[in-house]
């Protein structure tokens, strides 16, 4: 039987902790006693806050661990959950728990964080030269704070060298079921989610994603250039044809759009296009080939590749999954 310990931090959203709680406890235990069969426990769940006291939520409510994490004494996995936006304000409150996950870490246990607890990870210094990810929102934030971290945003789980990391609050019912089936194998993990009603873990987050299409800048022709693409963004709109709109030599108009938005205009238009057609398989019926040709693409199989490389789904998933319920994005 393999020992978990998940840590209550103050803060704390409380579904980052006690999803990985509920799973772990379930699995080998839940589809057994649904399917009158005897349970067989696979992991013991421990739950340690910083000093053993009780933690309180952003929304009030209060958590009772078992333990400090000082009390641990065998662990093989350590789950760390989401906590408050100020990270500089959780970074100082829970400062004990960066050398404790070191420690354990040399040690030989895996390490897993939730959504934006991989920044106490990062400070620990154990996400240095490592892939990682986080909630997509923090994500950029994360990126110039910790910059030795190979970040991957995109992803819904990464995992390097004993350490897990997950993005948003319900990914920590992903990150739990991956470790579940790392360890017991798939048809523990699928058995475990089937009796829990969840799916298998998702692999990319960036289906899920609402980012701007370029940072906040103030160099007006390139305004006046992205403006342009908004506006025409089904045509072939070339460097030359950009530059002239704004009267400057392609050389230029391609520096200076670079570095004022942070993209090349080529990788503007991609994600500008991916957006539209995103809320075009939101918010209506037409088919994917249509969608394709009506953002520019009348390759419909190159958009289908493209689509997927930016979102991590399909055309047909992504309607599956978000037709109907996700609002419609502002550009």
């Amino acid at each position: 039987m393999l020992n978990v310990t998940v840590v209550l931090l103050d803060d704390n959203y409380a579904s980052t902790a006690l999803g990985p709680i509920e799973v772990f406890h379930s699995a080998g235990q839940l589809w057994n006693v649904l399917r009158g069969d005897e349970p067989k426990p696979l992991f013991r769940v421990s739950v340690a806050s910083i000093d053993g006291d009780n933690v309180t939520t952003p929304y009030g409510i209060s958590l009772s661990p078992q333990i400090s994490i000082r009390d641990v004494e065998t662990t093989d996995v350590i789950v760390v959950p989401a906590s408050g936006l100020n990270l500089d304000d959780q970074l100082v409150r829970h400062r004990e728990l960066m050398p404790w996950l070191t420690e354990w870490h040399s040690k030989g246990a895996y390490i897993a964080s939730i959504c934006s607890g991989a920044a106490y990870l990062a400070e620990a210094g154990l996400l240095d030269g490592r892939k990682a990810t986080t909630h997509w929102a923090v994500a950029e934030a994360y990126e110039k704070r910790y910059p030795n971290v190979n970040w991957r945003p995109e992803m819904f789980i990464t995992e390097d060298g004993h350490v897990l990391c997950s993005g948003g609050v319900y990914a920590s019912i992903d990150l739990s079921l991956y470790l579940v089936e790392k360890f017991c194998g798939h048809e523990v993990a699928l058995r475990c989610a089937k009796a829990l009603l969840v799916n298998m873990p998702r692999r990319h987050q960036s289906g899920y994603a609402v980012l701007p299409l370029s940072r906040p800048h103030s160099d007006e022709k390139i305004r006046r250039a992205e403006s342009y693409i908004d506006e025409h963004f089904a045509r072939d709109l070339t460097i030359d044809v950009l530059a002239d709109r704004v009267s400057m030599t392609p050389r230029t108009f391609l520096r200076r759009f670079k570095s004022a938005t942070g993209r090349k205009p080529g990788e503007y238009m991609q994600s500008l296009r991916i957006t539209i057609a995103r809320e075009m398989l939101e918010n209506d019926t037409r088919s994917v080939e249509a969608v394709s040709r009506a953002v520019g693409y009348d390759d419909s199989a190159f958009f289908r590749m493209l689509f997927k490389r930016h979102t991590g789904m399909t055309p047909g998933e992504y309607r599956a999954s978000f037709a109907g319920s996700v609002p419609r994005v502002s550009r």
